[in-house]
């Protein structure tokens, strides 16, 4: 269970590090919501993890905030790479 809230961590943590690298106006050409709310969402979800390390990964407040930064990085990430015409 350990393993599974490292790579958890990992990928809440990429996804607020990737958020912070894109423009606020590539999140509105993009069509997303605001650089201020994906900062926001992420960096929340990475600073929950790391508070909640020994919990459940199966916790309300995990699934939540895992939910929210794998839907950045299959929907808003791409739509931003695109916009910017990062690869």
């Amino acid at each position: 269970m350990l393993v599974v809230l490292v790579v958890l961590l990992a990928v809440k943590g990429f996804a607020f590090i990737n958020s912070l690298t894109y423009s606020a106006e590539a999140y509105e050409a993009a069509g997303k919501l605001t650089k201020q709310a994906w900062c926001a969402i992420t960096g929340l979800g990475f600073v929950a993890q790391l508070i909640l390390i020994g919990s459940s990964p199966l916790g309300i407040i995990h699934l939540v905030f895992t939910i929210a930064s794998l839907v950045y990085l299959a929907d808003v990430r791409p739509a931003l790479a695109e916009v910017t015409s990062r690869r």
